[in-house]
């Protein structure tokens, strides 16, 4: 039996990762392990607005490495044409760069390497563009001593500060949305870490966590939802038809 209740609000977001114009995911971050799996990432998007989505997460690969977010004009498009909610990042270096996302429709901007490398600074974005509009992405590696770290700049920097230490601080400054991802998970469809997210929601109860990486079945998004997860990111075991976005929503 889980600790945590049924959260009565549960939120399915469909995720599409884009490096080079094509929809791609990579094997536990590593851009040399990518695969390939459409070329137009809009017609995906419009395909899970008809299906029922209300959120997209959306995110610029090349970005995330090098900065610089490129998918400004599909952002665009996406807001005039379909009725999709968008949480997308890559990239985020700025608040110039997060101003021109919001001016472009982000209804959230994800922050990842500034999250980990500069959390002062984030902090001060939360306080000035809302907790509603940010979401803080952590994406996470066990240690041998069986601590959590995150990685920033695309998964290539590993960081110094413990993942438990920058959840307590963020729920202390007033983040609410948080995505975290066991990198070790992501696009393995090993199915989500449960014990990390039972921890992190130890941590930092108040926050609104995403589940994201390894999620495989119908199965997978029933105990993100137990574990007391606030929704979950689907990308691979969609993209390979393991089971329908209708299905997902259902659950």
């Amino acid at each position: 039996m889980n600790a945590y209740a049924l959260r009565e609000t549960f939120q399915i977001y469909p995720a599409i990762d884009v490096r080079s114009g094509r929809v791609v995911r990579l094997a536990q971050g590593d851009y040399a392990r990518e695969t390939r799996y459409a070329d137009d990432p809009f017609t995906l998007a419009r395909s899970y607005a008809d299906a029922g989505a209300q959120w997209l997460h959306l995110v610029d690969l090349d970005a995330a490495r090098s900065g610089g977010y490129t998918l400004g004009e599909l952002l665009r498009r996406l807001k005039a044409e379909t009725p999709l909610l968008v949480q997308t990042g890559g990239g985020v270096r700025n608040e110039a760069d997060i101003e021109r996302l919001l001016q472009d429709g982000a209804d959230r901007v994800v922050v990842g390497s500034l999250a980990v490398t500069e959390p002062n600074r984030v902090v001060d974005w939360i306080k000035r563009y809302g907790s509603e509009h940010l979401t803080v992405a952590l994406d996470a590696w066990c240690g041998q001593d069986g601590r959590w770290f995150p990685t920033s700049h695309g998964w290539t920097q590993p960081g110094r500060r413990t993942i438990g230490d920058l959840v307590r601080f963020y729920s202390r400054s007033g983040l609410r949305h948080l995505l975290c991802t066991d990198i070790a998970r992501d696009g393995t469809l090993a199915g989500p870490n449960l014990q990390l997210y039972q921890l992190l929601r130890q941590w930092a109860p108040r926050l609104e966590l995403q589940a994201s990486g390894g999620a495989r079945d119908l199965d997978d998004v029933r105990d993100a939802r137990g574990a007391g997860c606030a929704g979950i990111v689907l990308g691979k075991a969609l993209l390979e038809g393991r089971f329908d976005l209708p299905q997902a929503l259902r659950c």
